[in-house]
């Protein structure tokens, strides 16, 4: 029996990076995957490389309207949605305050932070009615402590935001058998990540104990850990996965 049986899971910015390794990672362990991405091409490839049991949606999680049609299509094709990975999001800019654009601080908590808003109120409501849910928000190490010059105010305020909106949602809901964690990678090999860096990490490995960029594989373990029934006395929770690099 795999860990996720009889779960519908969304999955958010899955054609890529973390996103395809957690929805991977889902179809491995027995759910039913919505995996939604403005990146038409590799979303759709990946669904069918994923066969039946993955479902490509093209969305822009900026938008309710987007969210509400995806969710409706999911839930008539796999029915009620008791999983939900709020994945998409972007870097944004490596700027200081002062140097920073209203336009870029708006497109970054844009996605990163109104999206996982417009996510939470779409689909709860599927949940409340099969009885159980478990919300896994994908913030970052930036939503815990801020890292001189990296990446920039926007992202850090996103982040921090993501924090406590799931801790907002796991407190509101969870006499409802609805839970929501939130999870903070710190440096991954993904292409946002190496669209920052070189291919190595650079500098960014100077500041991990573990001297290392993590694998999106590492990341997906703990989603699906938090996705799953065994974390079913977990919630309101930030889990770190930084490989120390907040301790110091």
């Amino acid at each position: 029996m795999g860990r996720l049986d009889g779960k519908v899971a969304l999955i958010t910015g899955a054609a890529q990076g973390m996103g395809a390794s957690h929805a991977r990672k889902f179809i491995k362990e027995g759910a039913k995957v919505i995996l939604t991405d403005i990146n038409e091409k590799g979303g759709s490839a990946l669904a069918e490389e994923l066969g039946s049991n993955a479902l490509f949606l093209k969305h822009d999680v900026t938008s309710k309207e987007s969210w509400e049609q995806v969710v409706e299509k999911g839930i008539s094709t796999f029915g009620e949605i008791t999983v939900l990975v709020n994945n998409a999001g972007v870097l944004g800019p490596i700027a200081k305050t002062d140097e920073l654009s209203e336009e870029d601080y708006l497109k970054v908590c844009g996605i990163n932070q109104h999206g996982v808003f417009f996510g939470m109120k779409t689909v709860i409501p599927s949940m409340l009615k099969a009885g159980i849910g478990s919300i896994v928000n994908i913030s970052s190490i930036a939503g815990v402590v801020a890292i001189y010059g990296f990446p920039s105010l926007a992202y850090v305020a996103s982040k921090f935001a993501v924090r406590g909106m799931t801790k907002a949602t796991a407190v509101e809901y969870g006499s409802r058998n609805i839970r929501a964690n939130s999870v903070h990678p710190g440096f991954i090999k993904t292409p946002m990540m190496a669209a920052a860096t070189d291919e190595s990490g650079g500098e960014a490995t100077s500041m991990i104990p573990l001297g290392r960029l993590a694998e999106p594989e590492e990341v997906s373990n703990l989603v699906l850990f938090l996705a799953s029934d065994e974390s079913s006395y977990i919630t309101a929770s930030e889990h770190l996965i930084d490989a120390g690099m907040s301790a110091h």
